[in-house]
């Protein structure tokens, strides 16, 4: 009988829960928040994140928090921001103005030597690319890469990684950058700190909106006094609630990506259920895995029903082409507590939650 296995368990404990790297040394500061990881991603392969527009963010673990900076770089904040984040050895990205690169140059390379990451934000942030032209779109995209380019006296430097101004994004600008090789950002929650609010409401929010999620993407502003202020307190309340500072970069010819799976790009990833029946183990996964590019499919299995205790564990039911009569009657025994409640022929009802898909053979 051919197996229905999609992954190995061990394979997918590793890829969840090893980290690229250990919590950052913090010389003369031992009781520093650090850097727990890094995590290193193809932008040509999830081209958009942040839930609080797109379906997908970045593939983290709970109690992981990616930090990030807009607007700048400006002296006044920036610089004490960026002392602010060395003293807790914390390494975050900054998403910088082209404008602002041209005329802060040296403070652009202190957010690089202080090994940061820097995406771009465009060339003057304007507050209506979803309303502007293509043409107008595009120039404000280059131009913001390329000031920041000059600034740091090397392209490479820049990651192809932009967060669109207010996030006031449409599918031409998305789809350019998309034909770019860049990834779009967009945030998992803000702070509001662009608002005029106290420091204290600034890390009230940032606190309170990763808490209600568990992990992701926080939005800041590194032109703002408030969010200077804010920041120490906003580092202080993450160490104390066992939060961990992912910092993020793109894959390069000698950093590869970090493995990760479909379903860890989910700011709630369901992760694959493990399963076993008459001595077989089954993986069922939230979407289909493919093997070698290419999915086997097969016409969906009317089912008599799926127990309700099931239903929320499993969205779909992927099978491999091959799958004979008995390795789906061993699948049905983990729909239902009773494998007689299935019967599977041409004049069953179809079940909405057993549909068509691919599956490997077993590892």
């Amino acid at each position: 009988m051919r197996s229905l296995v999609l992954r190995s368990a061990t394979a997918l404990l590793v890829l969840t829960a090893a980290p690229l790297a250990r919590a950052a040394d913090c010389p003369g500061h031992p009781d520093a928040l650090g850097t727990s990881r890094t995590l290193v991603v193809d932008p040509t392969e999830h081209p958009r994140i942040g839930t609080m527009q797109y379906p997908e963010t970045l593939p983290l673990n709970d109690h992981e928090v990616v930090l990030t900076f807009d607007d700048g770089p400006l002296p006044k904040h920036t610089r004490p921001i960026l002392d602010i984040l060395a003293a807790q050895c914390v390494k975050a990205t900054f998403f910088i103005v082209g404008q602002m690169a041209n005329t802060y140059p040296q403070e652009l390379r202190d957010i690089r030597d202080a090994g940061h990451t820097i995406g771009t934000h465009t060339q003057h942030h304007p507050l209506r690319m979803n309303r502007m032209s293509i043409e107008q779109n595009k120039a404000e995209i280059d131009e913001g890469i390329a000031s920041s380019a000059a600034a740091l006296g090397d392209p490479t430097q820049v990651a192809p990684f932009l967060r669109i101004p207010g996030l006031l994004r449409s599918r031409e600008v998305e789809d350019y950058l998309t034909s770019k090789g860049i990834q779009t950002w967009s945030a998992d929650f803000p702070a509001d700190d662009w608002h005029r609010i106290s420091p204290a409401r600034v890390t009230q929010l940032a606190i309170s909106r990763l808490e209600a999620k568990g992990r992701g993407v926080l939005l800041l502003h590194d032109i703002q006094a408030r969010t200077e202020k804010a920041l120490p307190n906003i580092l202080r309340e993450l160490k104390a609630r066992g939060y961990r500072i992912v910092h993020v970069v793109p894959a390069t010819k000698d950093m590869p990506k970090t493995p990760t799976a479909p379903w860890q790009w989910r700011l709630h990833p369901v992760e694959p259920v493990l399963a076993a029946a008459d001595g077989m183990r089954f993986r069922f996964a939230p979407q289909p895995v493919h093997a070698t590019g290419k999915a086997g499919i097969m016409a969906a299995i009317p089912a008599i029903r799926q127990t309700a205790a099931r239903k929320g564990d499993i969205g779909a039911l992927w099978w491999n082409e091959n799958a004979d009569a008995s390795a789906q009657d061993a699948a049905a025994a983990l729909l239902s507590s009773s494998p007689a409640s299935f019967q599977f022929g041409e004049d069953a009802p179809k079940s909405s939650y057993l549909k068509a898909a691919s599956a490997l053979p077993r590892e």
